[in-house]
């Protein structure tokens, strides 16, 4: 650990588990990565084999990771994932929920609330809102017995301060992150356990499409945000020193939502 960290965001002997962490350029790697460098050790997940990629590049850099397969949809792969997680390095002290997928429509092909099937619906809720649900059930129990933790939701600014065209199973079910945030921070708060939430904007990734390029030249800032400065804030919410700061969302945006 660098002597020029300061000990409120020094991550030593910390574990955290970055869901949806297989994608090079996304927000969970870039999570991860930071918060290997600050410390932790890092359990690197995703649906593919990308993740041991994932794991075997942090690894390069000095970092302690590890890295599992699991379909976050299943409650029982959530639970194994955590178990893995505690058996791999003992404990689980951070978990950030980034797993999640925008509709399989795009906003060039919008799908709105009448033309939605409810397969459609209910995958979209299944991959957005009921994956953190089973991964954050399933990690509490360990963070309370040991009477810290930290939980960092990935949500959107899209479902709870904007929307765009055509995408309203992910709108819901980022919007409902809020509300879950919310509850866990008040359940848990005097057990050591800290629950906040990341509202990103718009970020600049390998699958950017064109309009959401378009639209993140138009924010106040003049472009899309980069993974690694979500995952500064990310960073903040896990840090040991933000222990008085639940229950809140951290808004990365560049300023769209008021600009």
């Amino acid at each position: 650990m660098p002597t020029s960290v300061p000990a409120a965001f020094d991550l030593t002997g910390q574990v955290t588990l970055v869901t949806g962490s297989s994608s090079e350029l996304g927000i969970g790697f870039a999570s991860a990565r930071l918060l290997g460098q600050l410390g932790a050790s890092v359990m690197v997940t995703g649906t593919t084999g990308r993740a041991a990629e994932r794991a075997a590049e942090l690894q390069s850099e000095g970092i302690v990771a590890r890295s599992h397969v699991a379909d976050l949809m299943d409650p029982a792969a959530a639970q194994g994932l955590v178990r893995a997680t505690e058996e791999e390095f003992g404990k689980l002290d951070i978990l950030v929920n980034n797993a999640g997928l925008a509709s399989v429509h795009s906003p060039e092909k919008p799908n709105p609330v009448d033309a939605m099937t409810d397969d459609e619906w209910a995958l979209a809720l299944r991959r957005n809102l009921d994956s953190a649900f089973f991964v954050t059930r399933a990690a509490l129990p360990g963070m309370v017995q040991r009477g810290y933790g930290r939980i960092v939701n990935i949500g959107s600014t899209a479902g709870v301060l904007t929307a765009y065209t055509g995408d309203v199973g992910y709108h819901t079910a980022k919007a409902a992150m809020l509300g879950m945030t919310r509850s866990v921070a008040v359940d848990f708060a005097k057990s050591g356990v800290t629950a906040n939430l990341v509202l990103p904007g718009w970020i600049a990734t390998a699958a950017q499409l064109p309009s959401e390029v378009e639209a993140g030249n138009a924010t106040p800032v003049g472009r899309s945000a980069t993974a690694a400065e979500v995952a500064t804030g990310v960073a903040f919410l896990a840090a040991p020193g933000a222990s008085y700061v639940t229950g809140t969302t951290l808004i990365i945006d560049g300023g769209n939502s008021i600009g």
